[in-house]
């Protein structure tokens, strides 16, 4: 039957990376699922197979990303999850960033997830019980480093947010993070020399190495599945040692 039998989820960011794995993921694992993407080729080519509603939007259009959450919850008949895995990342220092897309970030990464998870209370709360919001912050948010600050400072505000939601929404609805480190992903590697890129993760992570993509999957179905049912209000750092080491 799998750990989510039955149960109503919406992914965002699923048409590639963290979003595009946890899908995959959750689907083997019996959940209905509902994909959101403002790639709308992508997002098509992943929710046939799956056999998932699709729903186009840019999430830093508040209304926009609350109105999909509404079609979401409408074609599913109910939700039970959300899975929060869209995002955008920046790589300038503070003091090159223009403000423009300081903004981009703010609208995306932060207001994005707000207007998301605003939208899904209602829905969540008629669904009864077990409900559960999960949503990828970053080790990036957990410990700075030379560069990125705007991308750390938006994912510090996820994993905040997230917390004040758990304490808003307790004990109806569960809410959770986590925070990957380096991950194989489109966004994530953006064209980066991949011998760079390893030499970078053995100087920084525990663990010498990214993570692949299905890593991460596996923490958010572990936050989404009843085997995490005493657990809400925290950030899990997925990060091979990076917050530490």
């Amino acid at each position: 039957m799998g750990e989510l039998a039955g149960r109503r989820i919406l992914i965002t960011g699923a048409a590639s990376g963290i979003g595009q794995a946890t899908a995959r993921m959750f689907a083997g694992q019996g959940a209905h699922l509902g994909l959101l993407d403002r790639d709308a080729e992508g997002l098509a080519a992943l929710a046939g197979p799956l056999g998932a509603s699709a729903h186009v939007a840019d999430i830093a259009d508040p209304l926009a990303a609350a109105g999909a959450v509404t079609a979401a919850a409408r074609a599913l008949g109910g939700l039970d999850g959300l899975v929060h895995c869209a995002g955008i990342a920046d790589r300038h220092r503070l003091e090159d960033l223009p403000l423009d897309e300081w903004q981009r970030l703010l609208a995306v990464n932060l207001t994005g997830t707000f207007a998301l998870c605003q939208a899904a209370i209602a829905p969540m709360r008629a669904a009864g019980a077990g409900a559960t919001i999960a949503a990828v912050a970053s080790a990036s948010g957990l410990l700075p480093s030379t560069a990125g600050g705007a991308y750390g400072a938006t994912k510090a505000g996820v994993a905040m947010l997230l917390k004040y939601l758990a304490i808003e929404l307790a004990p109806a609805v569960r809410v959770n993070t986590v925070a990957p480190g380096m991950v194989d992903t489109p966004m994530s590697t953006g064209g980066a020399d991949p011998e760079a890129r390893q030499a970078h993760a053995a100087r920084t992570y525990a663990l010498q190495r990214s993570a692949r993509p299905e890593e991460i999957a596996e923490a958010l179905l572990f936050i989404t599945s009843p085997r995490s049912s005493y657990m809400t209000g925290a950030c899990l750092a997925v990060d091979g040692g990076r917050s530490y080491h």
